[in-house]
């Protein structure tokens, strides 16, 4: 059955969801973390887990991706750490094949070129070749992560383009999506009058540009 409000969030740029959550007083703007390619979109549901230094014997990095419910963004917190990469071409042509959303790292990536060739979504900190075999391991899954400074649930909406990433919280996303309609409806009405000739600043006003914004109390 399709997911309402995954395509309500998908209707949205992610600048309209971030002054949604600002309206409301909820961090959930993912800090350093953008597309492999500026092209790539998202939206989906969290599958979360979190990882750290492997091991000795050291535990697996990918075993878990043919468990991610179709239509799921791969959401990974390892740490921000940048020397050791926790996803390669394998995880993204299989996620791909199975038509995941796309994947949120909290640290890099590698293997670049196929992502782009493939038009899978990665967001990440970074690219780098070194692997993160014996260097990273899962440690936990289905539950909450750091990504970025924003937490993430198992289940939240997330959403990425070419600005960014945010998530928006299972228990707040109706709110959340509503203020983002109609922050963009109102700057819709603005783009509008302004092509029929209003000047910017009188737009602005009429349609209360400065307070769309504004924290709720």
């Amino acid at each position: 059955m399709a997911d309402g409000n995954v395509a309500r969030a998908a209707a949205l740029d992610t600048a309209t969801l971030s002054d949604a959550l600002d309206r409301l007083g909820i961090v959930g703007q993912c800090y350093g973390i953008s597309g492999r390619d500026p092209g790539f979109r998202m939206a989906g549901r969290a599958f979360t887990m979190i990882c750290g230094p492997a091991g000795k014997p050291a535990g697996t990095v990918g075993d878990y991706i043919d468990d991610v419910p179709d239509g799921h963004v791969v959401v990974i917190d390892n740490g921000g750490r940048d020397d050791a990469t926790i996803w390669g071409d394998i995880l993204t042509e299989i996620a791909h094949r199975r038509g995941l959303a796309g994947t949120l790292i909290d640290g890099i990536s590698r293997d670049v070129a196929l992502c782009r060739e493939l038009g899978y979504p990665v967001f990440s900190k970074g690219h780098w070749m070194r692997t993160g075999k014996d260097r990273v391991q899962v440690e936990r899954m289905d539950c909450p992560v750091n990504i970025g400074g924003a937490r993430v649930a198992p289940g939240d909406l997330i959403r990425g383009d070419a600005d960014g990433v945010v998530v928006i919280p299972r228990e707040h996303e109706d709110a959340v999506l509503a203020a983002a309609e109609e922050i963009h409806a109102a700057e819709e009405r603005i783009r509008a009058a302004c092509r029929s000739g209003m000047r910017l600043d009188d737009a602005r006003k009429q349609f209360k540009y400065h307070s769309l914004q504004t924290r709720q109390q």
